[in-house]
Parts: C-alpha cells; structure tokens; sequence
C-alpha cells in the first residue's frame, strides 16, 4: 500500500500536474513551485551546486546576449559572493551555467528551455528575451536567499535537476500603473518593473495624465508639468518626470524585455491639462487643481482645432520618447462629453497617433466610435462595447475590472484600495479564463492580459506592492500558462512557497487567509 502511494506520487510530481501533499504542505523541490507554471516539466535524481568556480558560458558573442548574462551576474553575485565571469566559446566542462542562443523558433519570441545537471545548467532559446524568461526561472529554482543584496554564508546554492521546456500562452502580459492621481517617482516604477519582470510579465502601462495630475514633461506646453503636475489626490505635491527620466524608465524596463505603454486619457479625465491652459476649455477659462476623487467631470473642448493641434504635440513629443508600438488614448468614463461629440473626437485622434508610427490603444469605450485598422480595445466594463470592437477587427486586451483590477480591496478589512467593481480576493482574482470571461471574444480576437492598479488610495511603493501582491503573480501566469493546466487548489500551494521569496524581496504583501502560507 505504501510503495502504491509513493509511485502514485512521484508519478504524479514528474507530470507536474499536483502533487500527493495536502493543502497545507509545501513541496520541497522548487520545479513543483514556479510561478508562472511552465508547459512542461520533467524533474531529475540530482542536482547543481553553483559554487564559487563557476562561470557563464555563452555560445555567441551577441552584444545583446552579453548584457542578459551580465544582468544575471547582477541578480546572482551580490547573495553567493561568486564573481561569475562571462565569456563566449565553446566551452563545455561542467560547473558552469551555459546561455545559448539556437535556431529551434518552436518557443516563439519569447520561449526557453532550461536543462540543469548534476554537471551545469543550460539555458537555451532562439531569442534573448527567451534567454531572459529562462533566468527568471533558473532564479526561482534557487533558494530564495538569492534575491538577498548581501553575501549569505553558509548556503548550499542547490539547483534541482530539471528539463523545462516553456513558452507563453499570450504575448502581451502586462500591468498597469496609475502615476496621476498619485506621483511615483523613477525608482519607485524601476522597482515595479524589477517585480512584474520577475513573473515575466512584459507590459508596463504607465496612466500619464488625469484629473489630479499630468506627469510627463511636454516641452511645446510646459504648463502642463509646472501647473497640471503639481498635483495629486488629497492635496500632495505631485511630481512629473521630465522627458530623460522617462526615457531612463524606458531603457530600465527595455533591459528587462518589458514595453513601456503610456496613456494620456482623453477627452475626460484631463482636468489637470484643462487647469494648465484655458484655451483646452470651451469658455477660455482655466480650471481649478482637482484633488478628489470622483470621474465623469471634465472634458476636452472637441470642437476646439486648439484641442487637436494639443494633442498633436503631445503624441508627437511622446512617441518620440517612447520606442514601444503603443500609445494609449484612454477614452473612458468621458460622461461629461456628448456621445455626438465623443464619436467624432475618437476618430479624429487614432490618425494622428498612426501619424507617429504608433498603434492606437483605448479603454473599451472607444468601439463606439468607428476604429482604425490595428487599434485594439482594452476590456475593462463593457462587454457590448468589446464585442463592438471585434465586429470591427480590434483586438482586445483583457482587463475585467470584476476581475483584475489590483486596486479593488481585497476584502471590508483591507487597508487600501476601493470596492466600486468588486472584492477580489486572492482566489477571486485567478479563478478566470479570458477565453471565456466574454461570450463572443475568443482566443483570436485577444492580444493578452493586464492587470490596472489605480492610485486613488495609495501614494508610496509599499502600498503599491500591498495591492499587487500576492494577486499580481496569479494574473502573471494567467497570461503566460494554458489554462487548461491552472487550478486553484493547486496554484494556491506554489505561490504559498513563494512567501520566503515575498519577504527576502522585501515586497509588503497582504497575508490572504485563502492562501495556506508557510
């Protein structure tokens, strides 16, 4: 009976597909652990030590290969005190780890395979964001020490043997971050990007502009930094960043296989631009600095050619900074605009985003609105109007609010966050497929996954990362693993492992009691 259970066990961990241990016990071998779970996991006997004699091979002398082994060294050295050099060849001896670029595409853009020996670990892939996806991987393999900035002593850096062969279900998987109605500064959104990077998602979409504020720097209207920016909910100094410091931001994220996407909302949610410059009003009047809350108040003069001529210059300073495909338009909660001007104001903005080589994205609202070719539709509350967009061959991101919205409280208790769409507890946000969240959006007509973190209720990193986490690694693997191999019960004990690594990173995350924590 017992050796029937065990085989029973050890065949079940080989598949990776659960495990014998009850809910509240933890498997030891980390390749049951990863977070986002990999298509395919074979586990070995044995196990890599790296020690301090080892060193990085590479099979090609690919500047950009180079500077993903150098990262690497950056995330390994500090904790193991090991020098790891970096070098090219065709060295194959054992003790080192082996990064190789190969021509096998079947991983796509994005995919690795990760092979660790008793002898060495190889991290192979046709593409060096794939190289980069393996490190993730390799990093939760070791114990969670290795996040650590200060040499640990006395630590076996044991490495299980394993065959990972792992690719991503949805290309774009990403965050957002809501820096308007409270200002985040540049090493607050590195250390963001440091965080989702680690759960591979590859998507930061940074909320620019709103009511309370307007944070990046337009030199044709500087108003809009010197008056718009200095704001924020419940009355705050505000910040902006000027135009280096969001090409800094883009270079870290860039670094770490992560596009930036910046919004600037329009034509509501613009009180802060509306305060900087009167001609933007219909009266010619400035507004007054909004440190609130609510939405739905304020609008874009759309019959104004000052109003295109503004948004112009924007986009065109913007998309000069920002390297990635996208642009946001926003376009939601525009209340205090006529739907007969709404319509119109849509169409007219999508050109002169294209105009600037950029593909135009907005919030759900905008399929009223007849799109342009490559515009794609965030998903956020209405389904109707998503179901407009793929009529009319938009691709859709998908971002329930009931579902993914990070900022919503985890329950009555919670310290931050609001509740307008929902409660969403830990299992609440991962119990969702978004092949089947709307009837009518099918795999086909979506681009990927994020998760939006507004900022009404927070204002420093700590309470970003109570917010995001533990849910933002759920919605990392919802958007990187088959669905058909998610499962709560299961899940809930991987990222319950993840806790030692949580604390080591120093991220402030909400103990949920729904997930059995060790």
């Amino acid at each position: 009976m017992l050796f029937t259970r065990l085989l029973s066990c050890l065949l079940l961990l080989s598949l990776f597909i659960g495990s014998c241990q009850t809910d509240n016990e933890i498997p030891a071998n980390p390749a049951v652990n990863l977070i986002p779970k990999p298509q395919s996991v074979s586990i070995g006997k044995d196990s890599f030590i790296l020690n301090d004699k080892a060193a990085v091979i590479l099979n090609s002398d690919n500047a950009e290969l180079k500077k993903v082994a150098d990262y690497m060294v950056s995330v390994l050295e500090p904790s193991t005190g090991f020098p790891l050099p970096v070098s090219s060849g065709t060295e194959t001896k054992g003790g080192n780890i082996f990064l190789s670029l190969n021509a096998d595409t079947t991983g796509g853009a994005e995919g690795y395979t990760l092979d660790v020996t008793k002898e060495k670990v190889t991290i192979s892939a046709s593409t060096v964001a794939g190289i980069f996806n393996g490190i993730q991987t390799l990093r939760q393999l070791l114990p969670a020490a290795i996040e650590t900035r200060t040499v640990q002593k006395d630590i076996s850096w044991t490495i299980p043997a394993v065959s990972i062969k792992d690719k991503p279900e949805y290309a774009f998987r990403g965050a957002m971050l809501d820096v308007a109605r409270h200002f985040f500064d540049v090493a607050e959104v590195k250390r963001y990007i440091d965080l989702i990077s680690a759960y591979k998602m590859n998507i930061l979409h940074l909320h620019l502009a709103d009511d309370q504020g307007w944070r990046i720097e337009i030199k044709s209207w500087p108003k809009l930094t010197e008056i718009g920016g200095s704001s924020e909910v419940d009355g705050g100094k505000g910040g902006f960043y000027t135009q280096e410091q969001y090409k800094e931001i883009v270079q870290y994220a860039a670094e770490r296989y992560i596009t930036i996407i910046p919004e600037i909302d329009m034509p509501g949610h613009t009180n802060a631009a509306l305060a900087s410059y009167p001609e933007l009003n219909c009266n010619d009047t400035a507004t007054k600095l909004y440190s609130g809350i609510d939405v739905g108040f304020s609008t874009f003069c759309t019959g104004k050619p000052i109003t295109y001529k503004f948004i112009d210059d924007v986009f065109r300073e913007l998309a000069a900074i920002t390297p990635g495909p996208y642009i946001h338009i926003g376009g939601d909660e525009s209340h205090a605009t006529k739907k007969e001007d709404y319509i119109p104001f849509v169409s007219k903005v999508q050109p002169i985003v294209t105009k600037y080589g950029k593909k135009v994205i907005g919030w759900d609202e905008i399929a009223l609105s007849t799109l342009q070719p490559g515009t794609i539709v965030q998903f956020w509350a209405d389904e109707e109007n998503s179901k407009e967009a793929v009529r009319q061959g938009a691709k859709v991101i998908m971002s329930p609010a009931k579902k993914a919205y990070m900022d919503m409280q985890y329950d009555s208790s919670s310290k931050f966050g609001l509740h307008w769409a929902a409660y969403i507890e830990v299992d609440t946000g991962y119990i969702w497929d978004p092949l089947t969240y709307v009837k009518g959006i099918n795999k086909e007509n979506i681009v990927g996954v994020e998760a939006p973190l507004w900022s009404e209720t927070i204002d420093n990193i700590d309470e970003v990362e109570y917010l995001a986490f533990p849910r933002l690694p759920g919605y990392a693997e919802i958007g990187w693993s088959s669905a058909s191999g998610r499962n709560w019960d299961e899940y809930k004990v991987r990222l319950a492992s993840h806790a030692g690594r949580f604390k080591t990173m120093e991220i402030d995350y909400y103990p949920s009691s729904k997930v059995p924590w060790k």
